[in-house]
């Protein structure tokens, strides 16, 4: 029943950012309001981490099944994208190396920001 609780919190969340989605004139995807939601939410300890844990374990154990659609829906494609194949395969190669150097350096400055943060609240408790 603890699931069922977590992952309705889960879905309960991802429905915000659809509403959210839908009222602000951005472009951005309902996905990423979920996301924020939820960081939010942990962050601010408005939601503890027990809340959704189990269910979020549970997801990311199942994913690569969550894959399984777009794969087939590529290989029924293939007729449309065997013309252009190899432009497919640079940009894939190409997105994925920026992805992985913007994530990269994203987390170094995420890191940088935390240290330079606790190494203040170190300081300030100390004086």
């Amino acid at each position: 029943m603890r699931l069922v609780k977590q992952f309705t919190i889960l879905v309960i969340t991802c429905f915000i950012g659809e509403i959210l989605h839908e009222v602000i004139p951005l472009p951005v995807p309902a996905s990423i309001y979920g996301l924020v939601l939820m960081f939010a939410a942990l962050q601010t300890k408005i939601m503890p981490l027990s809340a959704v844990d189990e269910a979020s374990d549970a997801l990311l154990n199942i994913m690569p099944l969550l894959f399984i659609p777009s794969t087939v829906g590529l290989i029924l494609a293939w007729d449309i994208l065997k013309v252009r194949w190899l432009q497919f395969l640079i940009i894939g190669i190409v997105g994925s190396i920026v992805v992985f150097f913007v994530a990269g350096h994203v987390t170094q400055l995420v890191i940088r920001i935390t240290k330079k943060l606790n190494g203040k609240k170190n300081t300030s408790l100390t004086d």
